[in-house]
């Protein structure tokens, strides 16, 4: 069994751990790649049979959404208008305060609005 077998659940817990900064930016990685459909191989190497092609087109191998913004830009752009509100709608996440403000918090409140959005096109 891979690491990327084992993922939290998405739960209100796992999201507010997430923008707590609770979870380290390799497990919020590794949840948004098992999402997005990379799966890791025994040796190490990355399956992206299963990802969408417009990604694995420009991310063959898993990108650091938490360290890269070019991938936290187009996780941002992937996701439904109708979706970009549900940080506020079902968590209440209200934002982070001009001193709390940083690029890791900020791409980690990004992966959690995309985990919120893949959670609402799963059961739709």
């Amino acid at each position: 069994m891979t690491s990327l077998d084992a993922q939290p659940p998405l739960t209100e817990e796992t999201f507010w751990a997430i923008l707590n900064g609770d979870m380290t930016d390799e497990q919020v990685n590794r949840l948004l790649w098992h999402c997005l459909g990379y799966r890791e191989r025994e040796d190490g190497s990355w399956d992206g049979s299963a990802v969408e092609t417009d990604w694995i087109a420009q991310y063959p191998e898993p990108p650091d959404f938490i360290g890269s913004r070019p991938a936290t830009v187009k996780l941002t752009r992937s996701i439904p208008a109708e979706h970009k509100q549900l940080l506020k709608e079902q968590l209440g996440f209200k934002g982070y305060t001009v001193d709390e403000l940083t690029p890791n918090r900020t791409r980690r409140a990004t992966a959690v609005s995309w985990l919120l959005s893949y959670g609402q096109q799963l059961v739709t």
